[in-house]
């Protein structure tokens, strides 16, 4: 029996599942898995041993499960191979997923990753060749497609309440609470990440995309770092003079400023892990070094016919979102503040922040029918703040509960594919001050899903 076939009939025993990348995210997945029947997370991979420390402490203490075997990155083709592995998440930096998912691929691991897929055409030109040559199962965990005001505004538009979708207004927010957290992490460094149209708007641009059952033809945009930064921060007086914010007396008093040492969980997941895995992670939003926008506007033409303006804002004072569909009967709003306002004293990071718990300042959801010669009509759905909307919870279900297997709101490679190639031709617009051609980075980067 070859390597390959070996884990694939291990995969009809309980299955055995790797974690690869364990930052804050990844924390997620291990308290899913870890509490799952039939599951058992038998490897963890990082460069941090002090990461992979923390989610081994919630495997042997939260989920009363034993702790997993320990992998340097450099290692996980053994990994695979020596645990076992029947399927592999992915959980690192950004621009390290591909390859991770390609050596999953290869030996014949299903494969989950965190979004977005990858981070350049190139990159995605591979996964999916990789795919192609082994026949591998790969998913894209985008949980937003599982809130369910976002599937019942997908069941709205496919059952033709509104005609025909001609056009589409989305607009998202990001506080000053979630949105400086990407100006001190990772995130800032654009080589990582992709920037914000492709770590943070690929949500957006995937929803799209799934609500109207099209792709993207082309992508003008304007971008530019207009709040935080050095320059932008001296010329507002927001700015303060320190580089990160631990131990920083200027730092002191400055509500964009990150605490790690008042909290046990970012003090144990990222000031206890520095001296292994080299990350600072409370860097001044203000500061030198970032390499990423923070207002974008993007026009985008689909194949459908319809259009979409786009805005994110990242410093906004409420967080949220409002997007409208306008058809040729009608018109359906989605409005959800997540919050009303950002409390200068609670702590900017963690689980209110990303969506995973509810917000004290949360505000309201509305889903409206306004149909064309008829009063508006208020939809009510049923959801919650917890967990983006309640769609990780529906999410990690269809990944990995079995009688939610083949999910069809599960997103494919393809899927992935077409919300980064948005991005990326937005941030290749915000430089060139052209629209960018969809198929021109398919040709030159990415073939066509």
């Amino acid at each position: 029996m070859t390597v390959l076939e070996d884990v694939r009939v291990s995969a009809q025993r309980p299955r055995r599942v790797a974690i690869i990348g364990t930052g804050s995210r990844a924390r997620m997945y291990t308290r899913a898995l870890g509490t799952r029947d039939g599951t058992s997370v038998v490897a963890l991979s990082d460069v941090s041993p002090t990461w992979m420390a923390v989610h081994n402490r919630i495997l042997t203490e939260e989920c009363d499960r034993p702790a997993a075997a320990t992998w340097h990155p450099g290692d996980v083709d053994r990994m695979l191979r020596e645990e076992r592995v029947d399927t592999a998440v992915v959980c690192t930096v950004d621009a390290l997923h591909e390859g991770h998912i390609v050596a999953a691929l290869r030996a014949g691991c299903r494969v989950v990753t965190e979004k977005p897929m990858v981070t350049t055409a190139e990159q995605a030109r591979r996964v999916l060749d990789t795919v192609s040559e082994t026949g591998g199962d790969l998913s894209v965990a985008f949980n937003y497609r599982f809130n369910p005001l976002h599937s019942a505004t997908r069941d709205l538009l496919a059952a033709g309440r509104i005609g025909d979708v001609l056009s589409v207004h989305f607009e998202w927010l990001l506080d000053v609470r979630h949105g400086a957290d990407y100006f001190r992490r990772w995130h800032r460094d654009r080589a990582s990440s992709g920037g914000l149209m492709v770590h943070k708007s690929g949500h957006h641009f995937d929803l799209v995309n799934w609500w109207l059952g099209t792709v993207p033809v082309t992508v003008y945009g304007v971008g530019r770092l207009a709040f935080y930064g050095s320059a932008n921060g001296a010329r507002s007086g927001l700015r303060r003079d320190y580089d990160r914010a631990h131990g920083e007396t200027a730092a002191d008093g400055d509500p964009f400023a990150l605490r790690l040492a008042g909290d046990p969980e970012l003090r144990a997941l990222y000031l206890d892990a520095e001296a292994d895995s080299g990350y600072v992670r409370d860097r001044n939003v203000f500061g030198d070094g970032i390499s990423i926008e923070d207002d974008m506007a993007v026009l985008v033409t689909y194949a459908s016919g319809a259009t979409m303006t786009y805005h994110l804002t990242a410093y906004s004072p409420w967080e949220g979102y409002r997007v409208a569909f306008n058809g040729t009967r009608g018109r359906l709003e989605l409005e959800v503040e997540e919050s009303t306002w950002a409390a200068p004293d609670q702590a900017p990071e963690g689980r209110v922040l990303h969506g995973v718990a509810q917000a004290p300042d949360s505000g309201a959801a509305t889903l409206r029918l306004r149909p064309l010669w008829a009063p508006p009509e208020d939809v009510e759905v049923d959801h919650t703040h917890e967990g983006h909307g309640g769609g990780d919870a529906r999410m990690l279900a269809a990944l990995f509960d079995p009688a939610a297997s083949g999910h069809a709101m599960i997103a494919t490679p393809a899927d992935g594919v077409n919300a980064l190639l948005t991005g990326l031709a937005a941030n290749r617009s915000f430089t060139t001050g052209h629209a960018i051609e969809i198929d021109d980075l398919r040709r030159n980067g990415s073939p066509r899903p």
